[in-house]
C-alpha cells in the first residue's frame, strides 16, 4: 500500500500548478449555477411585472455568467490538463528511471507486453487521478456547498432536503458503483494488459508463429483477450450507468423536495415567485455539475488499479546481483582507461556468468574479445555498463566504478549490441535518437564514416524508413547505424558485441574493418567468436567459462 501511495503521489500534480485548474473550475460550475438561477429569476420576474426596466441588471447578469461559463471552463481544460500532462510526462519517466536498472538481467523472466501496458496505458490512466477524481470531487464539494448556501437564504427547509439529497446521491452512487462495477473495474487494466502482451507476443513473433504453424493458436489468444477486455469494459460501463441513473432520479427528487418545502413559504408571503423559481432550479443544476461524482469514483477504483499493476511491474527490491544507479555523477573530458582486476557477475536466478575476468584498455586501444558461446563474453559487456553488480577491481580513469553511477557508465560506454534497437522510423529519426541538435549535414557526416554515405544517398536520403525492427535493412546495414548513433553519441569508449552476427562471412570482414576505422580516437572492445582483418586489433583476449586465459 505505501508502494502504491508512492505511485499515487507522483501522479498529482503539484498544488502550484493543481490550483489554478481546480479555480478556474469552481469559477465554472459557480458560474453555471448562478446563470440558470439567474435566468429562472429573471423569466418569473418578467412574466409578473409590467415595466423592464428594473430586470436590467438580470439581463446583463444573464450574459456576464454565460460568458463567464465558457471562458473559465476553457481555462479550466487548458490549466488542468496542462498540469496532468506535465506530470504525466515526469511519471513515465520516473518508471523508465526505475527499470533502467533491472534491464536486460533484472526483465529476463517479465512479460514485455505487461511491462509496455504498463508503462504506456496504466501511467497514462494515472492522469485521470486529477483531472476525473480530485478536481471533480473538489470542485463539486465546493459548488455543493456554495449552493446550499444560496437557498438557505432563500428558504432554510429546502437547504436542508437539497443537502439531505445531496448526501444520499453521494452515497448511493458510490456505493452501487462499488458493489455493480468494483470488480470490473478493477480488471479492466488487467484484461487490457493481457491483450497487449497478447499483441505483442503475435507481433513481435509472427514470422516464427507461421513457420512453425502456430499462428492460428496466437491469433486465438488476440481474440479471446479482446473479448475478454470487452466484457470487462461493459460491465464497468454498466455500473457507471447505474450510478448516474441514480443521481439523476435523485436530482429530480431533490427539485420537488425543494418545491415543496418552499412552497408553504410563498403562501405565507415570506418567500415571492421569482425566488421560488431559483429554489427549484438551483438543484438541477448543481446536480449536473455533482453529476461527475460516481465517475469520480469509477476513476479512483480504475487509478488505484493501475498503480497496483505498476508497482507490481516495479519489483519490491533489486536482485543482489544488479547494480543500482546510484552514484556519483561524473563526466570525463578525455577517454578513460579501462581497467578490471577478479571481476566476478551473475545473472539473477543464474549460475555465475564471470569468475575471474582481468582486462586493461588504454585510451584509444582496440582489444577483441574472444571465446566461445556462453563464455561470458555479452556478461562482461552487461557488466561494463552497470548492468550487473561487479564484485573484483573495476575502475574507469582511476575511479572506482561502484562508486560511479550508472548514467555516468552507459554515459562513457557505449554498447552496440548484437541486435541492434532500430525503429520503424526514417533515418534521421534513428539517429536523432542519440542526439536530437545534430544537423542533417552532421547525420550525413556520420553515416559516411561508417560506410553507409552511398547506401543513403541511393534509398533517397536521411528520409528512408529502416521498417518495424530495421526490417528494410541488412544485418550489417543495421550494425552500421547502430554505430553511427554511438559516434553521434560521442561516447569515449566502445562496446561492439558480436556486431556480424548475422552478416555473411564473406562481409563480416569488411564490416569489421569499417566499424574499427569508424571509431576513430575512441577506445573500442570488440567482442566476437569472429577473429577480424589482420591490424585491426591491439589485442586480443580470450575468455572461458567466465575467466581470462
Amino acid at each position: 500500500m505505501s508502494r502504491r501511495a508512492d505511485i499515487l503521489r507522483l501522479a498529482q500534480p503539484p498544488l502550484r500548478r493543481f490550483l489554478p485548474g481546480l479555480v478556474w473550475g469552481v469559477l465554472s460550475a459557480g458560474a453555471a449555477v448562478s446563470l440558470l438561477a439567474v435566468s429562472g429569476w429573471l423569466i418569473v420576474s418578467a412574466s409578473i411585472v409590467d415595466n423592464l426596466v428594473p430586470l436590467s441588471v438580470a439581463v446583463v447578469g444573464v450574459r456576464f455568467f454565460a460568458v463567464t461559463r465558457a471562458v473559465t471552463r476553457y481555462l479550466e481544460r487548458l490549466t488542468g490538463h496542462d498540469a496532468a500532462l506535465r506530470r504525466l510526462a515526469a511519471t513515465r519517466a520516473d518508471m523508465v528511471r526505475r527499470l533502467i536498472p533491472l534491464s536486460p538481467a533484472g526483465l529476463g523472466r517479465t512479460d514485455h507486453g505487461r511491462v509496455l501496458s504498463a508503462l504506456v496505458d496504466d501511467v497514462e490512466n494515472l492522469q485521470n487521478l486529477p483531472l476525473r477524481v480530485v478536481q471533480p470531487l473538489a470542485v463539486a464539494g465546493v459548488v455543493a456547498v456554495g449552493a446550499i448556501a444560496i437557498v438557505a437564504v432563500v428558504s432554510l427547509p429546502a437547504a436542508l432536503a437539497l443537502a439531505a439529497c445531496l448526501m444520499v446521491a453521494a452515497v448511493s452512487a458510490v456505493g452501487l458503483g462499488w458493489v455493480f462495477g468494483s470488480r470490473a473495474e478493477k480488471a479492466v487494466s488487467e484484461r487490457r494488459a493481457e491483450l497487449s502482451a497478447a499483441l505483442v507476443d503475435y507481433l513481435g513473433s509472427l514470422d516464427v508463429l507461421l513457420a512453425y504453424g502456430a499462428e492460428p493458436q496466437a491469433r486465438q489468444r488476440v481474440v479471446r483477450a479482446d473479448a475478454a477486455l470487452r466484457r470487462t469494459v461493459t460491465r464497468a460501463s454498466l455500473a457507471q450507468a447505474v450510478s448516474a441513473g441514480v443521481v439523476s432520479t435523485v436530482a429530480g427528487a431533490a427539485s420537488v423536495w425543494a418545491l415543496a418545502a418552499a412552497a408553504p413559504g410563498l403562501a405565507a408571503g415570506i418567500i415571492d415567485g421569482p425566488w421560488l423559481a431559483v429554489v427549484v432550479l438551483v438543484p438541477m443544476v448543481v446536480f449536473e455539475v455533482f453529476g461527475a461524482v460516481p465517475l469520480a469514483a469509477a476513476s479512483w477504483r480504475s487509478v488505484r488499479s493501475s498503480a497496483d499493476r505498476i508497482v507490481g511491474v516495479l519489483p519490491d527490491r533489486m536482485p543482489p546481483e544488479l547494480r543500482s544507479d546510484a552514484g556519483a555523477d561524473t563526466a570525463f573530458t578525455s577517454t578513460p582507461d579501462l581497467r578490471l582486476r577478479g571481476v566476478r557477475a551473475r545473472w539473477p536466478g543464474g549460475t555465475t556468468a564471470l569468475d575471474g575476468v582481468d582486462l586493461d584498455l588504454e585510451p584509444g586501444e582496440r582489444v577483441l574479445v574472444s571465446g566461445s558461446s556462453g563464455a561470458g563474453k555479452s556478461s562482461l559487456a552487461a557488466a561494463l555498463v552497470g548492468f550487473l553488480r561487479v564484485d573484483g577491481e573495476y575502475s574507469l580513469g582511476g575511479m572506482n566504478a561502484a562508486d560511479l553511477s550508472g548514467e555516468t557508465l552507459r554515459r562513457t560506454i557505449g554498447l552496440c549490441e548484437q541486435s541492434p534497437r532500430l525503429f520503424d522510423e526514417d533515418v534521421r529519426q534513428n539517429l536523432l535518437f542519440a542526439r536530437d541538435t545534430a544537423t542533417d549535414a552532421e547525420l550525413l557526416a556520420v553515416l559516411d564514416r561508417v560506410g553507409l554515405g552511398e547506401w543513403v544517398a541511393e534509398r533517397g536520403g536521411l528520409d528512408a524508413r529502416v521498417g518495424d525492427r530495421g526490417a528494410l535493412v541488412s544485418g550489417g546495414q543495421a550494425q552500421r547505424i547502430a554505430l553511427a548513433r554511438a559516434l553521434l553519441r560521442g561516447f569515449p569508449i566502445l562496446v561492439l558485441d558480436e556486431p556480424t552476427a548475422g552478416v555473411d562471412p564473406a562481409a563480416s570482414d569488411r564490416l569489421l574493418r569499417d566499424l574499427l576505422s569508424a571509431a576513430g580516437e575512441q577506445s573500442v572492445l570488440l567482442i566476437s567468436h569472429v577473429a577480424p582483418p589482420d591490424g585491426t586489433v591491439d589485442r586480443v583476449v580470450r575468455l572461458e567459462a567466465g575467466r581470462t586465459v
